[in-house]
């Protein structure tokens, strides 16, 4: 069963949502949004001879209508163009070079209907899905083409403290885009479930969780993960101290052949004071020496550094200790943090995969325009090679309503 990308069924959806986006009268809000970013992405990596450099635009553009008594719609395109093929795209073919996963291509990025009250929301289509801090479920927003999801979701909130969230997804179309080489790399066909619940209480928040993965084109990447997070701060004078305590449990589910159960935690105090927020933190993600826990929807760039030596979870596991900051000078924002990684598995090499050094700076420039710098400095000990990458990033976003 297919919501919206079936051949029979996503022509209409995409005509229906068209016909009433041009449908909306003057009474009801219809906007024009657009997204444009430019970027140039260096990656020196040791594991081969010639470095990479990809200079990608990428341009989003969307049409959304709000039809009152709770209806919405939301039409949205994406095109991305790079100049030269001194990178491994995933599509080009030069694999003789670094990979900068940004191919050329457009396709449909959102397409969607909704409707929504002050307690009941849905929506069917293909659509931008986060859940909590995305190390789960996320739209990797990072990389020029996003990742979204053919799915139905449902948000319910029963009061200001209890709400929850259901998705059912038919599809994860993936960041690689239509046209890469591998074709597991383009899309999955997926019968996943996801279900969260969260109850606040005053600072605190506590997060259940159940992520079911069916991945009908990979059966070894389906799984079951069962989790409880609780986040919080407390404000002590000039100084707001802050935690997060996250627990988990992978287990194989559906139709895949394996069989492992692997454990994930994390714990990360927090401490903001004269404007610059400080963490320190320790991941752990499960693994037997032959399987790993992983998190194959999650927006991965954002974890265990932007070098991306760990978007797959190593057979021996990981361990992730941290520390970072970050904070405003005049109109510039920073960011600084530094991974130490290490296996949970002892094997008879070394345990230590390395270490890597991450920063950025960006500020705004005119209305609507923001600029950014972002190095990644991965120095390696028992796991790949060493690697540098530096993006430069300049991205423009507005809107015109009628």
């Amino acid at each position: 069963m297919s919501i919206t990308t079936s051949r029979s069924v996503q022509p209409v959806l995409l005509c229906s949502l068209a016909f009433a986006c041009t449908q909306a009268h003057a009474a009801d809000p219809l906007s024009f949004e657009w997204d444009l970013r430019a970027r140039h992405e260096h990656v020196v990596d040791d594991a081969f001879a010639p470095s990479a450099d990809a200079a990608t635009l990428r341009l989003r553009m969307g049409l959304r209508g709000d039809f009152g008594h709770g209806w919405s719609a939301l039409l949205e395109g994406e095109a991305i163009a790079d100049s030269g093929d001194d990178h491994n795209s995933g599509a080009n073919g030069r694999t003789a070079y670094p990979a900068v996963i940004d191919p050329d291509g457009a396709e449909v990025n959102q397409a969607w209907l909704g409707w929504k009250n002050d307690r009941v929301g849905a929506i069917l289509g293909r659509q931008r899905l986060i859940f909590d801090n995305q190390r789960w479920v996320g739209n990797v927003g990072w990389r020029q083409n996003e990742q979204t999801y053919d799915a139905l979701a449902l948000d319910f909130k029963a009061n200001d403290a209890l709400s929850l969230r259901y998705a059912w997804l038919d599809k994860v179309h993936r960041v690689s885009g239509d046209d890469a080489r591998d074709p597991l790399a383009r899309q999955r066909d997926l019968s996943t479930h996801l279900l969260s619940g969260a109850f606040k209480h005053g600072q605190q928040q506590w997060t259940g969780y159940a992520w079911l993965h069916d991945d009908r084109d990979v059966a070894a990447a389906s799984s079951a993960t069962y989790g409880l997070r609780w986040t919080g701060t407390q404000p002590q004078g000039a100084l707001t101290w802050g935690w997060t305590a996250e627990i988990a449990r992978q287990r194989d589910h559906a139709d895949n052949p394996l069989d492992f159960s692997h454990a994930y935690w994390l714990l990360e105090p927090s401490l903001q004071a004269e404007g610059i927020a400080y963490k320190a933190g320790w991941e752990h993600l499960g693994g037997n020496g032959s399987h790993a826990l992983q998190t194959p929807l999650a927006t991965l760039h954002a974890f265990n550094g932007w070098a991306d030596k760990f978007l797959v979870t190593p057979a021996r596991g990981l361990d992730d200790v941290y520390i970072s900051a970050n904070g405003k000078a005049g109109k510039f924002a920073w960011v600084a943090a530094y991974h130490d990684y290490r296996a949970e598995t002892a094997s008879a090499v070394l345990d230590h995969y390395g270490r890597e050094l991450d920063l950025s700076l960006s500020r705004p420039l005119w209305k609507d325009w923001a600029g950014m710098v972002k190095v990644a400095d991965y120095r390696a000990d028992d796991f790949a090679r060493d690697t540098r990458k530096v993006w430069v990033q300049v991205e423009y976003k507005g809107k015109w309503v009628r």
